[in-house]
């Protein structure tokens, strides 16, 4: 999962960059659209081929930061990646007792947290690793080979981000939309209310 500002480094001008990460890997790697703040990237391939790409992907984050804090006395940030992972095969990646997990962290050094809910309407868990870019290349080749030997149990429901949608006033029984600037917009009379307000 990355945030539109992280796909657009990525993606480049004129989808450069994604055509020679897809080029240089031979993974398959699909971003999906972008009328969501958050967006997915889906690598697929062989394991060699995706750790190809994610030391790529890895590399230009670890680039991103040291450009932005190139004048900073503060610390540089660690990269920080976010992967979804079907929430059945999570145990297996913890291991027992969390030993799986344990030993990913004591191996490659990067910090990997499984967050304890699933994400929203799937049955796909996030997995955060944070740490130096070769850390968390690391951690991904250790991962996809848990995800190999313990294939995902049942239906996958996939994550899908939401799109961004404008905040919604009732008043008098009417629904309003918060346009850009502030500007409220009244709805159609028939608009289904009970939609809106979710």
């Amino acid at each position: 999962i990355m945030q539109g500002k992280e796909a657009g480094s990525i993606i480049g001008k004129k989808g450069d960059n994604v055509r020679k990460f897809r080029e240089d890997s031979g993974a398959k790697i699909n971003i999906s659209d972008s009328s969501c703040p958050e967006r997915i990237v889906t690598v697929t391939g062989t394991t060699d081929q995706i750790f190809k790409a994610f030391t790529m992907i890895c590399n230009k984050f670890e680039e991103d930061i040291l450009n932005t804090h190139n004048n900073s006395t503060l610390p540089k940030p660690p990269v920080t990646l976010r992967l979804i992972v079907p929430a059945s095969q999570c145990g297996s990646l913890i291991g027992k007792g969390g030993s799986k997990i344990k030993e990913i962290r004591e191996l490659t050094g990067a910090s990997i947290q499984v967050a304890s809910e699933m994400l929203p309407n799937s049955t796909e868990r996030a997995v955060t690793v944070s740490g130096t870019a070769d850390a968390i290349t690391q951690s991904i080749y250790h991962v996809c080979c848990v995800m190999l030997e313990s294939p995902p149990k049942g239906a996958t429901i996939p994550y899908r981000p939401k799109p961004a949608m404008p905040p919604v006033l009732l008043a008098g029984g009417q629904a309003f939309t918060v346009q850009g600037h502030q500007l409220v917009v009244p709805q159609p009379p028939h608009a289904d209310l009970t939609k809106m307000a979710l």
